[in-house]
């Protein structure tokens, strides 16, 4: 039997197969409102077959966006929309999720088409906020270090988010805390240079996801599933390292969060970063196995045996697809096909199977 296509139960939540579709920004809004187009997009791959479909990084705040394009969901106006995503997800028999994120010192960005360069003036521009006052690229803006206050406002951005992430329909949440943004800037020693409780140590380093995670558990219900994106080392000596992932997933798992979805860098421009087909499986396969908590796989997997292979050696327990499936929506049926599993077609593309 296809491990790929096996059910996976979480909490009160079973996906009808592992196939995960990845956060990915379409840089597409407009005072952070989803349109017409990520209804599609999204539903999309809900009809081609993919068992949980994650909404791209939603900002909690205006200027915790990328870009002036970005979705969010700051305002209780955004929800309306979004409830007509994951209704129309749901009616596919798929399950509908959302990233919460805030950008941090790589806020404030042109949209990914036009070069993704931080934007330092206009109408389309913000100053970032950082654990320090470090900018991401020696060009960009000096982002403001955040006070201990500001830190609180946003820890309380991300529950009153959470909030509304449920209004709206999302069976799952995941926190952003990876690809340099602002709660991996914390935690990283590349990025935060602070003296105070949320600098310094592992513990003091770490303590604002761990904030953000007890913040939104007072509003997420126990029984629907709770993830964390992290990226899983800087691969650079001197930053974060999968030893020190290992031992933020242990608490992670101990604080009640159901799986880490491991992705990995982006928090210095030119990190040394092997890439290759699956490069980043190691990271979520060490996580799972000595942190003894469930991972998702993500990063250049891109057909249907080198995702079953995955999970037949136990290297993680979901598939986080992201490129694949923007190329190709119905990578599941397909993948299906070539794994020699039957799988529901939807009714109206059966004469297609």
């Amino acid at each position: 039997m296809s491990k790929l296509f096996s059910p996976y139960t979480i909490k009160s939540i079973t996906l009808r197969n592992r196939i995960v579709v990845s956060p990915m920004c379409q840089y597409s809004c407009v005072d952070g409102f989803a349109n017409n187009w990520h209804l599609v997009h999204l539903g999309t791959r809900a009809v081609g077959g993919a068992a949980l479909i994650i909404q791209e990084a939603t900002a909690v705040v205006p200027e915790g966006r990328i870009s002036y394009a970005d979705m969010g969901i700051w305002k209780n106006e955004h929800i309306e929309k979004l409830k007509e995503i994951t209704t129309f997800i749901e009616e596919q028999g798929a399950v509908a999720g959302i990233q919460l994120a805030h950008a941090g010192r790589k806020a404030s960005a042109e949209t990914a088409w036009n070069g993704g360069r931080q934007i330092k003036e206009g109408p389309n521009s913000w100053l970032p906020v950082a654990p320090s006052a470090i900018p991401f690229h020696e060009k960009d803006l000096t982002p403001k270090e955040l006070s201990i206050e500001e830190i609180k406002n946003i820890v309380q951005a991300f529950k009153t988010a959470a909030e509304r992430s449920l209004k709206a329909g999302f069976k799952v949440v995941e926190i952003h805390a990876a690809h340099g943004y602002l709660i991996h800037e914390f935690y990283s020693p590349l990025s935060n240079k602070r003296t105070d409780e949320y600098g310094g140590s592992f513990e003091n380093r770490i303590r604002l996801l761990l904030e953000i995670i007890e913040a939104v558990q007072v509003v997420w219900p126990e029984n629907l599933p709770f993830f964390v994106r992290i990226s899983a080392t800087d691969w650079v000596q001197e930053g974060w390292t999968i030893e020190d992932s290992v031992k933020l997933s242990g608490i992670l798992k101990v604080k009640g969060v159901d799986l880490v979805d491991a992705s990995s860098a982006a928090n210095i421009p030119k990190a040394p970063i092997p890439v290759g087909p699956g490069y980043q499986v190691p990271l979520a396969a060490q996580i799972k196995k000595d942190a003894v908590i469930p991972t998702g796989a993500v990063g250049l997997i891109t057909d249907a045996k080198q995702a079953e292979e995955i999970l037949q050696k136990g290297e993680a327990d979901l598939i986080f697809l992201a490129r694949e499936l923007l190329r190709n929506p119905y990578f599941p049926l397909e993948a299906a096909k070539e794994l020699g599993y039957e799988i529901e077609w939807p009714k109206q593309y059966e004469r297609a199977k």
